[in-house]
C-alpha cells in the first residue's frame, strides 16, 4: 500500500483527535472564563463560546487537511514518522498561538463590545 495514503490516514487521524480534545477542554473551561469578563450575560457568554469553538475547529480541521497537499512523496517508514511528526507538531503549535490570541482580544476588546 501506498505509504503516503497509511500517512494521511494516521495524520488526520491523530491531529483530529488532537483538535477534538483541545476544542473540548477549553469549550468546558472558556465559558467560566468568558463568564468573568461578561458578569451578568449568561446566555451571551455561551453563545460567544459556542462561537469560538465552532470556528476553532473549522479553522484546524481545514488547516489539517489542506496540508496535506503539501505532502512529498513517502518513500519509507522513517520518513512517514517524520512528517507526521512534523505536521502534527505544526498543529499543535498553531493550537496554542490561536488560544492565547483569542484571550489577548477577548480581555482586551470584550469590554467595549458591552
Amino acid at each position: 500500500m501506498n505509504l503516503n495514503i497509511i500517512g494521511y490516514l494516521i495524520y488526520l487521524s491523530l491531529t483530529s483527535v488532537i483538535i477534538i480534545k483541545v476544542g473540548k477542554l477549553c469549550y468546558d473551561n472558556g465559558n467560566i472564563f468568558v463568564s468573568q469578563l461578561i458578569p451578568n450575560h449568561e446566555e451571551l457568554c455561551l453563545q460567544i463560546n459556542k462561537t469560538l469553538l465552532i470556528g476553532y475547529y473549522l479553522l484546524n480541521l481545514g488547516y489539517c487537511a489542506m496540508t496535506i497537499i503539501s505532502w512529498e512523496k513517502i518513500q519509507t517508514r522513517n520518513q512517514l514518522i517524520e512528517i507526521i511528526a512534523t505536521k502534527s507538531a505544526i498543529i499543535i503549535l498553531t493550537i496554542g498561538f490561536m488560544h492565547y490570541i483569542n484571550i489577548i482580544l477577548l480581555t482586551k476588546y470584550i469590554k467595549k463590545l458591552i
